[in-house]
């Protein structure tokens, strides 16, 4: 008896452990696994600070502005420095890393288009995030972690996961066929502000890339949790602007951390093909001699 027992405990653990093979996982399944030495536990939020005032117990704090950036030129962290990261939390080649954030995951989603292009596959989302999380009353802790460090080694980079300014212009003069989707507001799509309030990052041209359709990525996730929606109601939403998977898609917002969200969803939730064009509108908008749609018809003024 104590035997058939022990072999139904292995196999209820090793069950838990199969299903964040998913590109999300639920916060019950967080919390049975949080000391589970096959999985870290990495937060990516927006606001600084955030992590430092009660983070996921055995979190480690990955900086989306100067970790997983390059802080001198407009770029990706380099592969090197991406070694380092994740060497120095413990995370080696065979870990399943789970992602979170606040902001519905804007920069969790981020980190794992990041990862992505490093070719680091087991890599899921709390689904939920901090909101889920803290809304559930699960454990916090403000206490620094650390972990045995690795030997972190990027096998096989993914370039093809990354859309360039050449690829989007190329979709506009009709060089290339995709789906351009503008995850921003409404009226950041029609050139009624520039930018949300309160942001530095600015483009001197209001408006949209000429062909893009407009989804808000606000509506892939429910209101109440931050959870995304059901892989049905996705792909409605997508369907309904013309976007159902059978061309391939690019992603864009402001700055690409927006847009990755969606990228993230459409790609390993519904698996579709899709880039995300992280120069976005700040790239987009500052080009000189480039296309764009402004239906509001505002006009930058230097203030």
């Amino acid at each position: 008896m104590k035997f058939l027992s022990a072999l139904l405990l292995v196999g209820l653990l090793l069950t838990s452990f199969a299903l964040a093979n998913g590109p999300l996982v639920s916060t019950d399944w967080l919390t049975e696994n949080l000391n589970n030495p096959q999985v870290r536990i990495v937060e990516v939020s927006v606001n600084p600070g955030v992590f430092e005032q009660g983070h996921i117990p055995g979190a480690v704090n990955f900086r989306w502005h100067t970790d997983l950036v390059d802080t001198v030129r407009r770029d990706l962290v380099s592969r090197e420095h991406f070694e380092t990261l994740l060497s120095d939390a413990g995370i080696d080649n065979d870990t399943r890393v789970v992602l979170y954030g606040d902001h519905n995951n804007w920069f969790a989603a981020w980190g794992a288009w990041v990862f992505d292009q490093f070719g680091h596959e087991k890599v899921s989302i709390l689904d939920g995030g901090r909101k889920k999380w803290e809304l559930e009353r699960r454990p916090v802790s403000t206490v620094p972690s650390s972990h045995r460090r690795t030997d972190y080694r990027v096998t096989q980079e993914r370039p093809e996961l990354r859309a360039r300014l050449s690829d989007v212009l190329a979709v506009v003069e009709g060089k290339l066929e995709a789906d351009l989707i503008d995850i921003r507001s409404a009226d950041e799509f029609t050139g009624r502000v520039i930018a949300p309030a309160g942001v530095q990052e600015l483009a001197v041209r209001a408006g949209h890339v000429p062909g893009a359709v407009n989804v808000p990525w606000h509506k892939a996730v429910n209101e109440a949790d931050g959870t995304f929606r059901s892989a049905e109601e996705l792909r409605e939403i997508y369907a309904a602007v013309g976007v159902d998977g059978t061309r391939p898609i690019i992603t864009y917002c402001r700055i690409g951390e927006r847009s990755s969200h969606t990228w993230f969803l459409l790609k390993h939730i519904l698996g579709y093909e899709v880039k995300n064009y992280d120069g976005s509108w700040t790239e987009y908008g500052n080009a000189v001699g480039v296309p764009i749609n402004n239906p509001a018809g505002r006009v930058w003024t230097g203030t």
